[in-house]
């Protein structure tokens, strides 16, 4: 093959985007025909807000464009054949439509023109609600009666439609599930993001900038609502302000308490000679994936000596060790110029424990010297993570750039909020937000270790997700946007070109 025939290949690979009407035709069409955006979004397998961005500005792309284009073609269709006046003139121009269901009574199934059963039941075109027929490629309930649309589209007259072919019947839609002792179960809790930014988008007309503005302001009562939502059913009755010991109490109103979470802002001293490419990565949702970890359930109480109960968490008084691997790691104690005994927290202890053990024998263990800890769970929040990574990860799919933001804020101000905030008065936990923004540290640090324990090279670490290194980081992590992947937010180059070797004598 020549150059030239691969271009010709390649331009003929290229298929022509679907055009779409403007932006203001896609809410007037799909409002003529009395549907809301939860319908639309239903049958092409979308959230509601996703439909909402396409109609203020956002452009879908590959399938999704065919369908949603499909879909508008069929509507101003529809719309202009309902537009009609009789009498007029134009009557003989319209399109031939079928007769109304309402005139008469249903035929039995098999005598409907176009309708056939489903293999599985499929979000009604008109309503949204599962329905067990098609009707000219449409999932749809033959009945009105069973309709739950409460328009007049629901019974009015159908236009004869494209091909079946044309259109794939839309798979319904994923049931989730909770245990349920020895069982699992349906859940029945409702989804309050994808409520909220439904609302949202409506009460602003389709705005994606103000609907976004406005959730974000929400978002901390938005949080302790969808945390009370997860929370029922919950083994755990959880204490919501808790008496805290002096060490957790703020000096100031701007200071510190005692509390040493162990954030890292570390810089490799030396690199091996010879030049490295290195890559800073980001990574995803630091905080959401914190929300997993060992938290105190009820109020503090004091004990003494040396011991570490598995069972319980909080906060500890400890004489930490040396730490002999600067020049190739961070200290999992992050940047501490004050020698001595200081507080620390579960996940902070925890690491230090695992690192003073085998099979990494690092350091020393530490010496503990007195705790406040509660009964602990690591699952305490973890219904509420879920809800909010399954929200994410939906956003990112679908391009949902209002849903994303609004989940990106809710975790993130519930977890600094739920300290001494003016901002949260439902949750007074300084424990819990020490805890959680520790544990994002100690997953860093974690990650900085993996690609040390793989030969790469490790040059900087710092906060709760950036972490530089030089080598093939793609063979530890997975490069994407989800939870559990990597960013790239830059590539840059240290150090010299090898020197040539000498030149015999």
């Amino acid at each position: 093959m020549t150059d030239f025939d691969a271009i010709d290949a390649l331009l003929a690979s290229v298929q022509e985007e679907t055009a779409l009407p403007p932006v203001a035709e896609r809410r007037r069409l799909r409002e003529a025909l009395g549907l809301s955006r939860t319908q639309v979004a239903a049958v092409l397998g979308v959230s509601a807000s996703t439909v909402g961005g396409w109609e203020s500005g956002r452009e879908p792309s590959g399938e999704i464009r065919a369908k949603y284009g499909y879909f508008l073609e069929g509507a101003l269709a529809k719309v202009g054949a309902e537009e009609v006046t009789p009498g007029t003139g134009d009557e003989a121009e319209a399109p031939v439509v079928e007769a109304s269901v309402a005139e008469e009574p249903a035929p039995p199934v098999e005598e409907v023109a176009g309708g056939a059963p489903l293999a599985a039941p499929a979000p009604c075109v008109l309503c949204g609600a599962p329905a067990v027929h098609q009707v000219e490629g449409f999932p749809q309930h033959l009945d009105a009666a069973d309709c739950q649309a409460a328009t007049p589209a629901a019974t009015a007259p159908r236009e004869q439609a494209p091909p079946a072919a044309a259109v794939e019947p839309t798979a319904p839609a994923p049931t989730k599930l909770v245990p349920a002792g020895r069982r699992a179960k349906e859940a029945d809790s409702p989804d309050l993001i994808a409520r909220a930014v439904e609302a949202a988008l409506a009460a602003h007309g389709g705005d994606v900038e103000n609907a976004t503005a406005a959730l974000v302001k929400r978002a901390i009562p938005d949080a302790m609502a969808l945390l009370d939502e997860t929370r029922k059913g919950a083994r755990y009755q959880v204490i919501a302000h808790p008496p805290m010991p002096d060490i957790l109490r703020r000096k100031s109103a701007k200071g510190p308490d005692e509390i040493w979470e162990a954030r890292p802002n570390w810089t490799r001293p030396e690199l091996p000679a010879g030049r490295h490419e290195v890559t800073a990565l980001d990574v995803n949702g630091a905080y959401l994936s914190a929300l997993k970890t060992h938290l105190p359930i009820g109020a503090l109480e004091h004990s003494t000596g040396n011991v570490h109960d598995r069972r319980r968490a909080g906060v500890h008084l400890i004489t930490p060790p040396a730490w002999d691997l600067e020049h190739l790691l961070p200290n999992p104690l992050g940047n501490r110029e004050e020698s001595g005994e200081f507080w620390v927290t579960e996940p902070t202890l925890r690491l230090l424990l695992r690192l003073s053990s085998d099979p990494y024998g690092l350091c020393e263990p530490p010496v503990i010297h007195e705790s406040w800890t509660s009964g602990a769970t690591e699952g305490l929040l973890e219904k509420f993570r879920i809800a909010l990574k399954d929200a994410r990860d939906r956003a990112i799919a679908e391009d949902d750039t209002v849903t994303l933001e609004y989940v990106k804020a809710m975790y993130s101000k519930f977890v600094s909020t739920m300290g001494e905030s003016n901002y949260n008065r439902e949750l007074y936990r300084s424990d819990w937000m020490h805890l959680i923004r520790s544990q994002a540290f100690a997953n860093l640090w974690m990650k900085a270790y993996k690609c040390f324990d793989e030969g790469l090279v490790v040059v900087r670490a710092m906060g709760t997700d950036e972490l530089h290194v030089s080598g093939d980081w793609r063979q530890i992590f997975t490069e994407g946007r989800a939870v559990t992947e990597v960013k790239v937010k830059d590539v840059y180059t240290l150090g010299d070109d090898e020197p040539d070797p000498p030149a015999d004598a």
